[in-house]
């Protein structure tokens, strides 16, 4: 049976140093998203059976959060879906869904903060004027730190979210999301026992 920690092959002891953020461009990366949002969205959670894909990733674009190793991307270790609210109609109103951080990364703290950046700069790049998400109640927190608003809440998937509203003017447009952003690990002042 595959659990979640079986997606992570390098030993758990392993702590990259910097992590590329940026939009998918090789077959790999969709791959790994694709298996990482199944770990976290159905596994995990038991949001859906079997699997999260649905009619959104056929237009949506896809960014992805990788460990580095030795400067090369490695492995996906979070990811995000950005779409046009009516595909084909260009109204200026875009959403961010599927955000997925891999369980031994989530400590890292700001991947999840690095890809909806991402996500929300690259929309306003493409003509972004509104972008919504619904948020799972306990990630709301973490949306409001980075200057978005809470319009109502609901419940989606029997579960409670909200839905909510980046402030554009706190995420500058970003012209090329294949280069994405780079950042670097948390350094811990843990000392090993």
């Amino acid at each position: 049976m595959l659990t979640i920690d079986r997606l992570c092959e390098l030993d758990m002891a392993y702590a990259p140093v910097e992590f590329l953020v940026r939009e998918a461009s090789q077959d790999w990366e969709v791959r790994e998203a694709h298996a990482l949002r199944r770990a976290v969205f159905c596994i995990e959670q038991g949001i859906f059976v079997g699997d999260d894909i649905d009619a959104v990733d056929r237009h949506a674009q896809l960014l992805v959060a990788m460990s580095c190793y030795g400067g090369m991307p490695d492995q996906v270790v979070g990811t995000v879906r950005i779409h046009r609210a009516h595909p084909g109609v260009d109204d200026g109103i875009w959403w961010g869904s599927r955000l997925a951080v891999h369980p031994s990364f989530r400590s890292q703290g700001h991947l999840g903060a690095t890809l909806i950046r991402l996500a929300v700069s690259r929309a306003h790049a493409l003509g972004c004027d509104t972008f919504l998400a619904h948020v799972q109640q306990q990630n709301v927190p973490l949306f409001q730190r980075l200057n978005w608003a809470t319009h109502t809440e609901l419940t989606l998937h029997g579960r409670p979210h909200s839905r909510m509203q980046a402030d554009l003017a706190h995420y500058p447009p970003c012209h090329d999301p294949v280069s994405g952003f780079v950042t670097r690990a948390r350094v811990s002042t843990a000392v090993p026992t």
